[in-house]
Formats: C-alpha cells, sequence, structure tokens
C-alpha cells in the first residue's frame, strides 16, 4: 500500500451497447461504463493475512498474503484471492489490509459485475493510479480466466477502466486502439430490464461458445475469427458456420452503430440493437425463454430497439425507447459514465 490510511476505490459495471462475443474473437465492441458499480475500501493490517468482507453476501474471508491461493476459492473469494495473486506476481509490492466489499450492480445480471469487482479490487489494492491501464485491464482479465474459471474478453475490464462520461468506446480487439464516441440521446432513453435469469460466464454456454469459435478458426487456419474470409465461413460445418457469421455481421454493426451516434440517428440504432439480438438468438444461440420475453415487454411497451447485453443465456435486456415511451415496469435508465477510480 502506498499509505498507511484507508483507500477506497469504484469500478463501475458496463452496458455493451452492442459488438457481443467480438472481443475474444478480434473483433469489434462498442461498449460503455455506468453508475452501478463495486466500491472496495482496502484498511492496513498489522501482520500478514489479507481479510475480506462482501457486505452484500454477510460472507467473509480470510488469508495468508504470500499465500492466496490456499483455501476457499469459490465466489466473490476467488475474485479477490485471484486480484492479489495477479498483482504480487505481477511486481506489485502489497500489504497486509482489510477489504470491505459492496456494490450496487446485480451479479449475473450481463451487467459486468465480475469486471467491476475485478477493478475496485485492483485499484483498492494498489492505492494509487495505475501507471498502465491496459495491462491492469489484463491483469484483471487474467483473475476472471485463472481463477474464475470464465474465458471472457477484455471487453468488460477495458470498459470499467476506460469509460468516459458521455461517451461509448469503440474497441478494436485486434490492436486494443479504444476511441471514444459521443454517446448523447437527448429525449432518448437507454434503458436495461431483468430478465430474472442470472448467468456465469464461468458455466454453461459462454465457455462453449468459446471454444466452437476456436474449433472454427483451427478449422480455417487464421487466429481469430474476425480475420475469417466470409466465403470461407460459410462453408464450415453447423453450428460454426453460424458462429463465424455473427462475429463478422456483429462486427459491421459496430462500426454502423458508431457511424450512427456520430449523425444522430437513434432510429438506426435501435434497429440495429434488434439486428444483434436476432443474431445473438438464431446465430449465436445465446437467449432463453427469459429473455426472450423480456425483449418482446420492451417493444410492446415501444422500444426502437431492443438486445440481450453480456454473455447471454440470462441476464439483462438493453433497450432504446424513443420520446415519450414509458418504460416497463423494472426498467432502470442508464447513461454512459467514468471509469474505475479511486475516491
Amino acid at each position: 500500500m502506498a499509505t498507511r490510511e484507508p483507500v477506497a476505490a469504484f469500478g463501475p459495471g458496463r452496458v455493451n451497447l452492442i459488438g457481443e462475443h467480438t472481443d475474444y474473437n478480434g473483433g469489434l465492441s462498442l461498449p460503455f461504463a455506468i453508475a452501478e458499480g463495486v466500491t472496495v475500501t482496502a484498511t492496513p493490517l498489522d501482520g500478514d493475512h489479507v481479510e475480506a468482507r462482501a457486505v452484500d453476501h454477510d460472507e467473509d474471508d480470510r488469508f495468508l498474503l504470500a499465500q492466496p491461493a490456499d483455501g476457499d476459492r469459490n465466489g466473490w473469494r476467488a475474485f479477490v484471492r485471484g486480484t492479489v495473486a495477479e498483482l504480487a506476481a505481477a511486481g506489485h509490492e502489497l500489504s497486509p489490509v482489510r477489504l470491505e466489499i459492496s456494490g450496487d450492480v446485480p451479479e449475473g445480471s450481463g451487467l459486468s459485475s465480475s469486471a467491476a469487482l475485478e477493478v475496485a479490487l485492483a485499484l483498492a489494492l494498489l492505492g494509487r493510479e495505475p501507471g498502465d491501464r491496459l495491462e491492469l485491464a489484463r491483469l484483471c482479465a487474467r483473475v476472471e480466466n485463472e481463477w474464475v474459471g470464465a474465458q471472457t474478453g477484455l471487453l468488460d475490464q477495458l470498459a470499467s477502466l476506460f469509460g468516459r462520461a458521455e461517451h461509448a468506446l469503440h474497441i478494436d480487439f485486434a490492436t486494443l486502439e479504444i476511441v471514444p464516441v459521443p454517446l448523447r440521446t437527448g429525449d432518448w432513453t437507454l434503458v436495461t430490464l431483468d430478465s430474472g435469469e442470472q448467468h456465469s460466464n464461468a458455466s454453461g454456454g459462454y465457455n462453449e461458445r468459446r471454444a466452437e469459435c476456436a474449433r472454427a478458426c483451427a478449422l480455417l487456419g487464421i487466429e481469430t475469427l474476425s480475420r475469417a474470409v466470409p466465403d470461407a465461413a460459410r462453408r464450415l460445418p453447423e453450428p460454426l458456420d453460424r458462429r463465424a457469421r455473427h462475429v463478422l455481421e456483429e462486427n459491421a454493426r459496430v462500426d454502423a452503430a458508431a457511424a450512427a451516434l456520430h449523425a444522430g440517428d437513434l432510429v438506426g440504432l435501435g434497429r440495429l440493437l434488434d439486428a444483434s439480438h436476432a443474431s445473438l438468438r438464431d446465430l449465436y444461440d445465446a437467449s432463453t425463454p427469459a429473455v426472450e420475453t423480456t425483449v418482446r415487454r420492451l417493444k410492446d411497451a415501444g422500444a426502437a430497439g431492443a438486445r440481450m447485453v453480456g454473455g447471454g443465456f440470462g441476464g439483462h435486456v438493453l433497450a432504446l425507447l424513443p420520446p415519450g415511451v414509458t418504460p416497463p415496469e423494472g426498467a432502470v435508465a442508464v447513461a454512459p459514465g467514468s471509469g474505475g477510480r479511486l475516491l
């Protein structure tokens, strides 16, 4: 720790406006950080242990600072132990602390509570502004991949660390170039609505989709599906052909969405959200009956476009509502906010 005083840090959740399952395929995405997230307070301790308390779960953990891998690595504890271990492995000098964790971004919602937790933990444990936020995003992703077991890409961590008020982030995962895109909706409103079905990136269909994409790349002799030639991708066996088609078409929708935002064409943006959802449902097989019911609720209410957000297989649905449309009960307005920070 840089100081013996307590340090508090905030990691925001994120909404991915469009560009789903493209990050680990070397493609394009357009996420933004949100106001909801996770706060971690790190209070220095004497001794050689890290203590952690998850306030919302009313649960505790305690482990040797030098041996975070020993003991319980289930649930939220895996994030804490993994972040301590990865920071130490990266050469950061850590001291014994007590961590208090609380948040207001719902778990399993597709709003990336996991990246919010990783970012808040890393910043609080460092106790200072990181010298390289891109490298910190990679570190947080290693926590998710190697300690939690979710084979996510960098989308969530980059959105949480690089978020910018009133902007989405056009991210090219082939180059990791991040370009802010103004996201000002005026009288229109972006909302999310819970499908009532939690999802987990560490289980179920998410890791299966990653494995399918890897098999498609192996068959095509390429590193990432975003480099696939459309004609060759169409010749892949089922369902790999549909997975590749989603990735290629979703990349094009990201660029079209950025252009629509620059032009103030929110009607066009709504159509792109609908097309993205249809692709995730029909080509990527990532939807569920609960998600489809939630999409219909939003569309019946008058949404110009609606789609699942996050890894799919449950979670929240994002919708763009024109002026004068009343959101369905339970819908929550979302807007782009700042990235992770010390408080």
